[in-house]
Parts: C-alpha cells; sequence; structure tokens
C-alpha cells in the first residue's frame, strides 16, 4: 500500500539529523508577530538540499529559490519539550499534491495525525506566506532577522 503524502512529511520530519538550523541554532524562539500559528515557542530547520540557500549565518539567501527536494520543517511547540506540529515544505514539483510553485505542504500534529492534509495544497497557508518580505514563502528573515 503506498504511503499518503502526509506519512511521507511527517516521516521525513520527525528526524533531526543532517538539517541545519536557521541562524544555525536550535534554540526555541519566541512566536512572531506575524504568525498566524497559535504555539508559542518555534524553530526552523532545513535539509542538505534545502540548506544550500542558506547564507554562513544561517539565514536564508536574499531572492532565494529552493532547489527541487528542498524540505523544511518549521517545528511548533506549546512549550520548551514538545512538538505540537509540523509545519513542512518540500519541493517536490511533480507530486499531485504540489501547489503552482513546487511547493507540497505539510501541516501534521506532533503524534503523527494530520492536522490539515498536503492535498489542500497549502490553501490555508499561502496567503500568510506570500506576504511583503516572503522569500519562496519562507519568513524567517522577516521576523527573526
Amino acid at each position: 500500500m503506498e504511503k499518503s503524502t502526509d506519512k511521507l512529511l511527517y516521516d521525513m520530519s520527525k528526524s533531526t539529523s543532517g538539517f541545519t538550523w536557521f541562524k544555525n541554532s536550535d534554540v526555541l524562539l519566541n512566536k512572531s508577530s506575524g504568525s498566524a500559528h497559535p504555539q508559542s515557542f518555534l524553530r526552523t530547520r532545513y535539509n542538505t538540499v534545502a540548506a544550500t540557500m542558506l547564507d554562513s549565518t544561517g539565514k536564508v539567501k536574499p531572492n532565494a529559490q529552493f532547489p527541487e527536494g528542498s524540505l523544511i520543517v518549521k517545528e511548533l511547540l506549546n512549550d520548551a519539550n514538545t512538538v505540537d506540529l509540523y509545519a513542512i515544505l518540500y519541493k517536490k514539483s511533480d507530486s499531485k499534491d504540489a501547489d503552482a510553485k513546487g511547493w507540497v505542504w505539510g501541516y501534521v500534529n506532533g503524534n503523527g495525525t494530520v492536522a490539515i492534509s498536503a492535498s489542500e495544497k497549502g490553501n490555508d497557508c499561502i496567503s500568510c506566506h506570500s506576504q511583503n518580505g516572503n522569500i519562496d514563502y519562507m519568513l524567517m528573515n522577516k521576523f527573526f532577522p
């Protein structure tokens, strides 16, 4: 039986091995003023493909366009110990769940249950992630300069 896109995204996002953290640090950040997520804390990490679009300080390069295979995982936490939700972006243009820019959007609870299916193609997320100052949907530089 073929795994659902949501299950694949969750499986790819559980391990932090081989990822680079935003600003090269896994320290939790307080929720930003521009976040629609209810959780109090977050941290964001990039797989080796996505990390090619980070500068030496671990910030997204200006005007970056993430290549195919990029996996970006935003961990959203209510407290300092437990991931409540994974907000996932995976650049896979040939996926049936990809949006017009080739991103597959995952929104999976920390226990692996689906919060919003990838089949929704980021419809609940794109308007916020398209705001002024985004870099290929990324807002970390804007809210955490």
